[in-house]
């Protein structure tokens, strides 16, 4: 098996390195944009399975599935949830789409990831980003958001 070279002629980060041996720069680019990791989830108590809502997080930007302030979002979502290469076992309610996810479990990044496509559309292009399909948290409880599971993402989902 051949491994792919980029333009340049060289192999891909993610595929020469662990992802602990990634710097910042690309940990972070390794984030495609799908927005699903900002969507509100809920958890089966009696089965452990993870179900996606459509309710997303106060900071997300449905329109570029982008959080509205990265860098200070802690200070307005305490409870979000920083990715790192240790704990990333632990995180069992990132999609199956998710690189993170995907180079964790050896798997290869898919065609639309904008790292392989070279174009940062490509995630939305292909239909696998959440944009333009979310409302927001403000306003609700916990409790709305079971009105608000959705199917469309490829993951499980609780039916009543």
């Amino acid at each position: 098996m051949t491994v792919q070279k980029d333009k340049s002629g060289e192999v891909p980060f993610w595929k020469r390195k662990t992802l602990r041996e990634m710097t910042l720069p690309e940990w972070e680019s390794l984030c495609d944009g799908c927005g699903k990791c900002c969507l509100n989830k809920l958890e089966d108590w009696d089965t452990g399975e993870i179900h996606f809502t459509n309710v997303a997080c106060t900071l997300f930007d449905d329109k570029t599935c982008r959080c509205k302030d990265y860098d200070d979002r802690f200070a307005t979502v305490p409870d979000c949830i920083k990715l790192t290469p240790e704990d990333l076992h632990t995180y069992s309610w990132l999609p199956d789409t998710c690189a993170y996810r995907i180079l964790d479990e050896g798997r290869e990044l898919q065609h639309w990831h904008p790292l392989v496509s070279g174009d940062p559309q490509s995630v939305h292009k292909a239909g696998i980003s959440v944009r333009g399909r979310t409302i927001s948290e403000d306003g609700m409880t916990p409790e709305d958001w079971e009105d608000h599971l959705v199917d469309w993402l490829g993951e499980p989902v609780m039916r009543k």
